[in-house]
């Protein structure tokens, strides 16, 4: 791995190529292997390791990036020249702030995301891993499909001014799908600490939903009280988190433009924006090498609060919104210069109800008369940005429930769902856990049990 010496190493070399007011370096990579698994057999297995270094140089206001991943000193150099041509020819961004500085990064919630027993995997465990989850499919006259990868990578953000951000971290995911002659069932899940990873637990619930989910029934279209996994929740909110951004309102591009310090979910609704909790991956600092800070975004169904880099607190305190969208100043959450999205919450955390209001998926379908049950969701796309209309398609498991009982699996809908509807329908929470799709980042959601919930036909299949 590179170390934080290394690191610094590197950026001492480019500052003596350099003639410019400032300069700043972005490196990152790592080593990652995957295995990967079809038609109950390993038929895929690789392995990387790479690592780049992005170079941004300042003149007068100008800025510009060039990229390599060759560290001598001529590749080194031409990185630099490169990044400072395009910086001379580029028009003056006046938003643009001077780099920052230490002072910006020191305080940076101490995170420890670097486990050996997730770099050291080697390829006959994960082999091994994967066996076990094809006897289940075996056993069962099933199918099994998916990936077992794992990886260490790092993370530095270098400048001129004295910063220097350095992070590093594994991670570890198996992801399983069980296939019937009629029916599918899907697993996923993803951690730092490859220990967290149960592939034949995985395995085992992914052939249960096959199994259950065969001859699958059709149900009419129409609205129906829905059981969300997690995986499911979590693919849908993550289309609205982009949107809590300064940069989005400021573009007028965000549901929450006019919405911010309003009722827009439900009394249940409580979300957070926390890189330090216990579930959560990633750097403790931003794109510019800023402290990420913990916000809470959400309270109660009323947003409260929105996300910044530094230039756009700056841009929002001079703006006409600046009294309408809560407090404003920079979180840590800004994208490496120069981009034109801005910021993100990427470390997305839902409060849950409490132990004591927690119910799980299984005693949600016992207090449910009649439902459906969403074990995922894929082919999502946005409808009306403003109403965050999204619709898509349930697959991998979706099952009636009647009386308080999975009834049978059925055919898979289409659904046309507003996310503002559905977090103000939230009748039951479970609590927490660290959750991995196809359509969005981690996050720590809950299943959740939503009423009314929105099904505009049924597939074939």
């Amino acid at each position: 791995m590179l170390t934080r010496d290394k690191a610094s190493e590197i950026f001492e070399r480019l500052t003596k190529f350099s003639t410019a007011d400032e300069i700043e370096a972005l490196i990152a990579g790592g080593q990652s292997a995957l295995t990967r698994f079809a038609n109950n057999t390993i038929h895929q297995n690789v392995a990387e390791e790479n690592y780049v270094v992005s170079v941004r140089t300042v003149f007068e206001g100008r800025t510009a990036r060039a990229t390599t991943n060759k560290f001598d000193d001529e590749s080194l150099k031409q990185a630099v020249l490169a990044s400072e041509a395009l910086a001379k020819v580029q028009e003056p961004d006046p938003d643009l702030l001077p780099a920052a500085g230490s002072e910006d990064t020191d305080g940076a919630p101490p995170v420890g995301r670097a486990f050996f027993e997730t770099s050291s995997l080697t390829p006959g465990q994960r082999a091994q891993a994967v066996d076990r989850i094809v006897n289940i499919a075996k056993k069962q006259k099933l199918t099994a499909a998916g990936i077992f990868s794992n990886s260490e990578s790092v993370e530095a953000v270098l400048n001129s001014r004295g910063l220097a951000a350095y992070h590093t971290q594994t991670s570890s995911e198996i992801s399983v799908t069980m296939l019937g002659g009629d029916s599918s069932g899907w697993q996923k899940s993803n951690s730092p600490d490859v220990r967290n990873l149960n592939p034949v637990a995985l395995a085992e619930t992914a052939a249960k939903k096959a199994l259950q989910s065969a001859k699958p029934r059709e149900l009419p279209a129409g609205k129906y009280t829905v059981i969300l996994e997690p995986a499911a929740v979590l693919d849908l909110v993550g289309f609205m988190f982009w949107d809590f951004g300064g940069m989005a309102i400021l573009d007028q591009r965000s549901f929450l433009n006019n919405r911010v310090g309003t009722k827009v979910f439900g009394e249940n609704i409580t979300v957070w924006d926390d890189v330090s909790h216990s579930l959560q991956s990633g750097a403790p600092f931003d794109g510019e090498g800023v402290r990420r800070q913990r916000v809470q975004l959400v309270e109660k169904g009323v947003v409260k609060r929105l996300v910044y880099a530094r230039s756009t607190a700056k841009k929002m305190l001079e703006s006409e919104y600046a009294a309408k969208v809560g407090p404003v100043e920079p979180t840590g959450h800004g994208f490496p210069l120069p981009n034109e999205v801005g910021e993100a919450p990427i470390n997305i955390v839902f409060e849950g109800p409490g132990q004591s209001a927690a119910k799980g998926v299984d005693q949600m379908i016992a207090a449910t008369e009649r439902g459906v049950l969403i074990t995922r969701l894929w082919y999502i796309r946005e409808v009306d940005p403003y109403e965050k209309i999204l619709t898509g398609m349930t697959r991998d498991g979706t099952f009636q429930i009647e009386d308080g009982q999975l009834k049978n699996g059925i055919r898979n809908f289409r659904f046309n769902e507003s996310l503002l509807h559905m977090l103000s329908n939230v009748e039951e929470m479970g609590t927490p856990v660290r959750a991995s799709g196809e359509e969005s980042f981690d996050m720590v959601v809950p299943p959740m049990k939503v009423r009314d919930f929105n099904f505009t036909e049924v597939t074939k299949f």
